[in-house]
């Protein structure tokens, strides 16, 4: 008999969550039961991988994880080549490359510094139109992004592990020109999985290479960012700003630096929702569910080797 169809959807630690996600197996032909029963495992929680070891472990059947979170945060020690891992890769793409564009719109007209203002402040600002951006990273949320920001006419450059073109692109470099890729930037945005490789990606030696009149834009994580290089060339004016969702420490502490620099905009990781986000990722659980079922290819594979 083909198990296949019986599927966990753990924990419940967030009932809303929990429900749409469970409705999801069941509208894919998938049948909700315990762990011990499954074959495959929804997790349901992305603030719970404390109890994700116990939850596969009652799970003996279990071969496919579906995980929350389009990076693998908090799991990664877990993945091993037993199970199939998927995650929700590319889910989220479109409200993080609608942030991107808010974030280089309030970046290029100064909103930062006017919306600290105390009193009427001088004049400044630059048009987005013909822009130069350097994108790191080339998953789901630069794609969405291409194609959003095509009607500004920007010379776009993306930066991967591989130098493969994307559409919407004017130019691919690889990681080893990083460098090279953000000297004459007018933007630079960081849209990357968090790896032991990018962790740390801007740094001191980074910003110092950006031109001085550029902004960065952080959207992939906190740690991609030494936070400490970056509160010291925002106070010495090295770039002109920052706009970012993810910050390392997250939260960021009250009375932080970063909270006080007029070139510096700080959203609390709302590039994505969860809002925003749960109609998009039980409609990849329901696609994974109804692919699981009938043995085709599952959607967000995650790669164990390189992490994401």
């Amino acid at each position: 008999m083909n198990a296949r169809h019986l599927i966990a959807v753990e924990p419940a630690t967030r009932p809303a969550m929990h429900a749409a996600l469970c409705e999801a197996v069941v509208a894919s032909g998938g049948t909700v039961v315990a762990p011990a029963e499954a074959s495959g495992l929804v997790f349901a929680d992305p603030a719970a991988a404390d109890a994700f070891p116990a939850i596969l472990a009652a799970g003996p059947a279990i071969e496919w994880v579906q995980l929350p979170y389009a990076g693998i945060d908090g799991f990664g020690e877990h993945l091993d080549t037993t199970h199939q891992w998927t995650c929700g890769k590319g889910v989220y793409a479109e409200p993080v490359a609608e942030w991107i564009l808010t974030a280089l719109l309030s970046a290029f007209r100064d909103i930062p510094r006017y919306a600290q203002a105390t009193s009427w402040p001088r004049q400044a600002g630059r048009n987005l139109l013909g822009a130069r951006l350097t994108v790191l990273g080339a998953g789901g949320i630069t794609e969405s992004f291409l194609r959003l920001i095509a009607p500004w006419g920007c010379d776009v450059t993306v930066v991967r592990r591989q130098s493969e073109p994307m559409p919407g692109a004017n130019r691919v470099v690889t990681t080893d020109q990083l460098l090279d890729a953000v000297r004459d930037a007018d933007a630079v945005i960081v849209a990357l999985s968090l790896t032991d490789q990018t962790r740390g990606i801007i740094n001191r030696t980074t910003l110092a290479a950006m031109p001085a009149h550029a902004w960065l834009c952080n959207v992939g994580r906190g740690g991609h960012v030494v936070t400490d290089d970056l509160v010291d060339a925002l106070t010495k004016n090295t770039i002109a700003g920052a706009v970012l969702d993810v910050t390392d420490p997250e939260p960021l502490p009250d009375g932080h630096p970063l909270w006080h620099l007029d070139n510096c905009l700080i959203t609390p990781h709302v590039g994505n929702t969860p809002e925003m986000g749960l109609p998009l990722i039980a409609r990849r659980v329901a696609d994974n569910t109804r692919r699981w079922i009938a043995g085709e290819e599952l959607i967000g594979t995650i790669n164990i080797e390189a992490g994401y």
